[in-house]
């Protein structure tokens, strides 16, 4: 069994122990889930075992030919490589051999005339036979398409961050090592590329140990869960579900055996008050065992607090957001085509969709941060926007926490009026007192991404844009976030892939299918995926181009026939039909011409909302009616 032996392992950063003496196993199948706050060292956890930055102390041991492989959060590729020599870069023969045939291919293909080029080409798939590369090559091919990398010819330097990651993600599973390490893979993944990564993972012959804020892919992944907290490694059996449960039970036990220890130092702290007498050996024993006590008692409580978000809000008026015929194109790629969408106070709106597609775009358009090519945005004047970037806006790394916030404002309100300093502000956030002095630049990426969600908060806005708020926030911060959205007196407009948080967030979904195409649905993002599914399912069975095979006699079951109450039914639901797309058509009329009076038009939403629900519930319907026999 291949096993990974870590003993004693401590790092520090500055004046501050990350983690100290920490001693584990990786054995052959686990699959590890690695959870923690913000700058509890996760990151310096995953470097240290990669050695990539070693710990300052201890040892770890691993077989001489084991090999990891390590997914970074901000992958570093060689930007001169093209995407090809990227994902073909490991040191294993038979990846030198699949990228010679590879490129040997392109030139044959380029010059097929060239007898030299025709030599090269045999002898690079004689070597492809040789090795038997031809499965490993259609693996590599599976898991590129999977990514939706499909063409491996432009260079790093070409790319986004998102593609990056993504290339990233394919080397380091193409290497197949002995542990894989994944830090935030989900990160700018659609939900069909999730969806077969899980899969993927699932059937891993490796070991694996992840950091990832999507709990679903915690809960579909892991066997363990490990979580760093104040230094130490506590480690619990099963998915993230388990854990949640074995911690709440770890918890109580500590806070009841704490208070025994409290209850016992007491009567201790009697006994050496009245003197004890003799100074024998028993009693000097039990005068060190309070010692002991003593220094555990009084040793600073670390409890593990969760992020409070109790901020007042400014008032919002009915007229929030409308979209006019908007068209909206970036570079090449066209976003919004003829777009008109009112967005009202207390939405919830997720927007999801194909990388690429313009989501970004879409909140920057409402920000003002990039123009219109046609149509108008209209912003209600008791709208403050809150607006949560995908990158945060530039910090002033050389100063301090306490004097970044200050910068808005000495306190705040809270929602029960109360005034809230900017030090109990950062206190809620995770940020204990010694920190609030501490230079920017020497906060994790994590650390940076809650100081800057406190920045926009302390503004009090009403109307709040969020984008892709789960890829730098920790799971308790994330939770704790939902939980505060849940019931924001306000307007929240979030992009994300996180499926979780899209299910405790969103109310109703854009999906953003690209090329100005946006679909709209009512309801939880997880419905939405189990429909599609269901659809793209329905799809497979039943291709439009099957043929059925010669000399097979199919005997098809005919349909029953209506009841009597059906009959009547079918007699009147295409008038029934014609009545309610009349009406949608008379309220999209009327609120087209309705331009002033927004609490009329959100009357007329709702209207012409539930008149859309009940023309498809017919139309659901008469499809059913119309499969009978006449």
């Amino acid at each position: 069994m291949q096993t990974l032996n870590a003993e004693s392992i401590t790092k520090t950063y500055g004046e501050k122990t990350l983690f100290k003496d920490l001693t584990f196993t990786i054995n052959e199948h686990d699959r590890i889930g690695l959870i923690g706050t913000n700058g509890t060292g996760k990151t310096s956890l995953l470097n240290a075992i990669t050695n990539l930055d070693p710990a300052d102390s201890g040892s770890i041991d691993v077989p001489k030919d084991y090999r990891i492989a390590y997914l970074r959060q901000l992958p570093e590729l060689d930007t001169q490589l093209t995407i090809r020599q990227a994902i073909f870069s490991g040191s294993q023969p038979i990846f030198k051999t699949i990228r010679h045939y590879e490129e040997i291919l392109d030139q044959y293909s380029l010059n097929p005339e060239s007898s030299d080029l025709l030599d090269q080409f045999t002898k690079a798939e004689a070597a492809m036979n040789e090795q038997d590369a031809w499965n490993v090559e259609s693996d590599i091919k599976t898991i590129l398409t999977q990514l939706h990398i499909n063409d491996l010819t432009p260079k790093i330097s070409e790319l986004s961050g998102g593609q990056v990651k993504r290339v990233a993600l394919a080397q380091v599973l193409i290497e197949t090592p002995d542990l894989l390490i994944l830090d935030e893979p989900t990160n700018h993944l659609d939900f069909d590329s999730i969806e077969w990564l899980e899969e993927y993972l699932a059937s891993y012959k490796g070991a694996l140990l992840l950091v990832t804020h999507d709990r679903y892919f915690l809960d579909r992944i892991t066997n363990h869960i490990w979580e760093l907290s104040f230094g130490d490694l506590f480690e619990y059996e099963g998915n993230y579900q388990t854990y949640v449960e074995q911690k709440a039970t770890r918890i109580e036990q500590d806070n009841a055996s704490k208070q025994k220890e409290n209850k016992l130092y007491k009567q201790e702290l009697e006994w050496m008050h009245r003197g004890p007498q003799g100074r024998g050996t028993k009693q000097q024993a039990r005068i060190n065992r309070f010692n002991d006590l003593s220094k555990n008692v009084k040793k600073p409580e670390q409890i593990e607090g969760n992020v409070q978000i109790d901020l007042g809000q400014r008032r919002l008026g009915k007229k929030v957001i409308e979209f006019k015929d908007v068209s909206l194109q970036v570079g090449n790629h066209q976003i919004l085509n003829d777009f008109s969408e009112l967005i009202q106070a207390d939405d919830r709106i997720g927007i999801t969709g194909i990388n690429g597609a313009g989501k970004s775009s879409f909140l920057n358009a409402i920000a003002g941060k990039i123009p219109l090519e046609a149509g108008t945005i209209d912003i209600g004047e008791t709208v403050h926007l809150g607006y949560y970037t995908q990158q945060t806006e530039p910090i002033p790394e050389d100063m301090r926490m306490i004097n970044y916030l200050t910068e808005i404002g000495e306190e705040v309100v809270n929602n029960r009026g109360e005034r809230v300093s900017v030090t109990n502000l950062l206190e809620q956030f995770l940020f204990p007192r010694f920190m609030h002095g501490t230079l920017i630049r020497k906060l994790s990426g994590g650390e940076k991404r809650r100081l800057f969600l406190i920045r926009i908060l302390m503004e009090q806005p009403n109307v709040l844009l969020l984008d892709e708020p789960t890829n730098d926030l920790d799971i308790a911060t994330l939770t704790v976030l939902e939980d505060y959205l849940s019931t924001f007196n306000g307007t929240v407009i979030t992009v994300s892939h996180d499926r979780y948080f899209l299910d405790k967030v969103g109310r109703r979904l854009l999906i953003f299918n690209g090329e100005g195409s946006i679909e709209r649905y009512q309801g939880q993002l997880s419905d939405y995926l189990s429909e599609q599914k269901v659809s793209k399912g329905k799809a497979k069975e039943n291709p439009e181009s099957s043929v059925e095979p010669k000399n097979t006699v199919v005997k098809k079951a005919r349909p029953k026939k209506r009841t009597y109450t059906e009959q009547q039914e079918w007699a009147t639901i295409e008038s029934e039909i014609d009545k309610l797309e009349q009406q949608v058509e008379s309220l999209q009329n009327e609120m087209n011409n309705q331009t002033d009076d927004y609490g009329k038009l959100a009357d007329l939403q709702k209207q012409l909302d539930d008149a859309n629900t009940e023309l498809d519930q017919k139309m659901e319907r008469w499809d059913y009616l119309a499969s009978f026999e006449q």
